[in-house]
């Protein structure tokens, strides 16, 4: 059986409530306000939570900030937000690290990933994040994913690349080129 509730307001307090409910700009507010005065008004806890479609638990929650608090213990409580975990410094080193080749720092590998990148972080800050929240930060800063571009150019050989080159100006200039040793099998002309 719930427990019974005499709760009555005094006149100032009654008159604070009804202008809650009339004008204040939280929704949450008109509808505590509301409560309190139904209770005011002898219903019990039970219809008066049926009604607002809340629980009983709330409308004695209610009443106990309002005994303690008055009005301003009727509004939504602050959420505690905890402290962001991404220092400045930890951007610095998040920048510095993608300033800079991962060959640098004695990784074997020569792109990051964000898992790379993340490790890497998590070993120089000694703060750890998720990926997703990598990824997030970096969008911050303006960086953006891009592919690694393959690149082959440190198996070429100077020298044939220079003549290729110069093969290649040769014929467009609509000259014939002299015979070079590109293939194997070649034609006089």
């Amino acid at each position: 059986m719930p427990k019974q509730l005499n709760f009555q307001l005094t006149d100032d307090e009654l008159k604070l409530v009804e202008q809650a409910m009339q004008s204040d700009q939280r929704a949450a507010v008109r509808q505590r306000a509301t409560a309190l005065r139904l209770l005011h008004l002898g219903y019990e806890v039970a219809e008066v939570a049926t009604i607002l479609a809340v629980t009983a638990a709330s409308i004695y929650g209610w009443v106990r900030r309002w005994q303690q608090q008055g009005l301003p213990g009727l509004a939504n409580r602050a959420k505690h937000v905890p402290p962001r975990k991404v220092t400045a410094s930890y951007e610095q080193a998040l920048e510095h690290a993608l300033a800079s080749d991962p060959a640098s720092y004695g990784y074997p590998f020569v792109v990051w990933t964000l898992e790379r990148l993340r490790d890497h972080l998590t070993q120089e800050t000694g703060v750890h994040v998720s990926i997703q929240w990598l990824s997030v930060i970096m969008s911050e800063h303006g960086y953006v994913y891009r592919r690694p571009k393959h690149d082959l150019t440190h198996l070429q050989d100077p020298t044939a690349k220079q003549n290729a080159i110069e093969l290649l100006a040769e014929l467009k200039k609509g000259r014939k080129p002299a015979l070079t040793s590109f293939s194997l099998w070649t034609k006089p002309l």
